[in-house]
């Protein structure tokens, strides 16, 4: 991981953070897996990217991915969803995380605008800490039928067992 491609530690990012914000950049946190990409993911971070200067996007580990998806998740190891996020043109930043939510990072990041997709709305982690400090909390609009399950069951109903 290096600051050259994008991916960064925590405190590597938090350092960053703080540079952009002295700036005077409004700094944008969004979080997932993005373990199978799709277009849904790319309208998600393009809605993201929107809502600031810079955007921020906290990928799960592969341990925390396996925490609370089915059991053959992450399909992508964390090394290559990283890679693949920060490579895309909505994402300035991808930090791993390894805990089962961002609340943490989030906490230490202290970014403007926490982005979450409208799924989330019962509950978006982190955002008393965002709030706390005056930012903002945007919930993102689905596109619906895109979504890496979906994109799972499509393959075993094509491949099923074989290999």
């Amino acid at each position: 991981m290096s600051m050259a491609d994008g991916i960064l530690t925590r405190e590597e990012m938090r350092r960053e953070v703080v540079r952009l914000q002295a700036a005077g950049k409004k700094v944008v946190f969004t979080n997932g897996s993005f373990d199978v990409l799709h277009t849904g993911h790319l309208s998600y971070l393009r809605f993201a990217r929107e809502q600031g200067d810079c955007l921020v996007v906290g990928l799960n580990s592969d341990a925390s991915v396996k925490g609370y998806k089915d059991a053959g998740r992450p399909i992508v190891p964390e090394a290559d969803r990283a890679a693949m996020l920060a490579g895309l043109k909505p994402v300035d930043y991808v930090v791993i995380f390894s805990e089962a939510e961002p609340k943490e990072l989030i906490a230490c990041l202290q970014p403007d605008v926490l982005v979450k997709g409208e799924d989330w709305a019962h509950y978006v982690s982190g955002a008393d800490s965002v709030t706390a400090r005056g930012g903002k909390v945007v919930l993102a609009p689905l596109v619906r039928g895109r979504s890496t399950t979906d994109i799972v069951k499509k393959i075993l109903a094509a491949y099923g067992g074989r290999g």
